[in-house]
């Protein structure tokens, strides 16, 4: 008979709301940018801008929560004391920034359940940099689990219906754009920049969770998730110095910027990065890609509902592996890497 292990995989009381929390607000994101898009399959505001606004927001939200507890300066005093970890975060910055940046980008190739079940090809990679970050080798069971789960996602892009959805070299030829669109891709840009957001996803999440379970082990969240949306601001206002697109700035594309479909992207997408940092604090991240698998399935629920995207038989099949090994991986779950104290622990204080 099967028996979930909750408590390996919930070890603490708040760890359940997280996980649902996470997966709540990673739904709505995918549902509200692709809401956000115009009729022709475009984007009316700088999504490079609404990026860096919602880095600001979570920059503003992290120091307000943190200074409310400690007093005005002391966020300052931190940074001074934890200088190096200030820089440190520069890395999953860059790798969040191209990241978030290339979400706009899939989403207009990818309706938003192909785009969360292709997410998923992270599995397996975010494995593999767990076990070498952590030194926490994973059992059979669950590479099996990872394994079937990355399955899963593949299946997506494995067409069943031959007989409706077949595309003739000639329609291709007579039509170039129907190549990348929203059911499916080839080995082209499209399927260039979903393996590069992957990589970025996956090498930045495990970081994360190292620097907040080994290097940052002592150091308030709140001034970590500062630092990284400090220096992903950076990174962000480098993306934009690099289009040098005046236009930006002008009065009109505020305007686009500042209605309520792309300020509810800019607030979900801002409490997504929260929740994901007390997700990686006090979980892991081989968790976080079994959340984001499960996504799917209510994804591609809500898309068939808000959006009339059909759930073909290949998209069936791929959530019904996805459940199994889901399933499977709840039997024995990878357990939280037990925290380890930083070298050079005088250098780091509970705040």
């Amino acid at each position: 008979m099967y028996k979930a292990n909750l408590h390996d995989l919930f070890p603490s009381k708040w760890s359940g709301v997280i996980f649902l929390m996470y997966m709540f607000l990673f739904i709505c994101q995918g549902l509200l940018v692709t809401s956000s898009q115009e009729s022709n399959n475009s984007y009316h505001y700088n999504t490079v801008v609404v990026v860096l606004l919602t880095e600001m927001m979570k920059l503003i939200i992290s120091m307000v929560i943190y200074t409310s507890r400690n007093g005005s300066f002391s966020i300052f005093n931190q940074a001074i004391v934890h200088i190096k970890l200030l820089w440190l975060y520069f890395i999953p910055s860059l790798l969040y920034c191209f990241y978030n940046n290339l979400s706009f980008v899939n989403l207009l190739n990818y309706d938003p359940s192909t785009y969360s079940i292709l997410l998923q090809l992270r599995v397996v990679i975010t494995g593999i940099l767990f076990q070498m970050l952590f030194k926490k080798i994973l059992t059979k069971t669950q590479w099996i689990s990872l394994i079937l789960l990355t399955f899963g996602c593949m299946m997506k892009n494995i067409d069943l219906d031959f007989h409706d959805s077949v595309v003739l070299p000639s329609a291709i030829a007579s039509d170039p754009s129907s190549m990348g669109k929203k059911d499916g891709m080839g080995l082209n840009s499209g399927t260039i920049f979903i393996l590069i957001q992957v990589l970025c996803s996956c090498l930045a999440g495990v970081y994360i969770e190292f620097l907040l379970k080994r290097e940052g082990l002592h150091v308030d969240i709140f001034v970590q998730n500062t630092f990284l949306y400090v220096d992903s601001i950076v990174c962000n206002l480098l993306v934009l110095l690099w289009q040098w697109d005046v236009t930006v700035f002008s009065q009109q594309s505020f305007q686009h910027i500042f209605n309520l479909k792309v300020l509810l992207v800019i607030l979900n997408n801002a409490a997504v990065g929260i929740v994901a940092s007390f997700f990686l604090k006090y979980l892991n991240s081989i968790l976080k890609t079994v959340a984001s698998a499960l996504e799917l399935v209510f994804i591609a629920i809500l898309t068939w509902i808000i959006f009339d995207v059909p759930i073909k038989s290949n998209a069936a099949v791929s959530i019904i592996v996805i459940i199994l090994s889901i399933i499977l991986y709840s039997k024995n779950p990878v357990q939280n890497p037990a925290p380890s104290e930083p070298k050079h622990k005088e250098n780091y204080t509970d705040v």
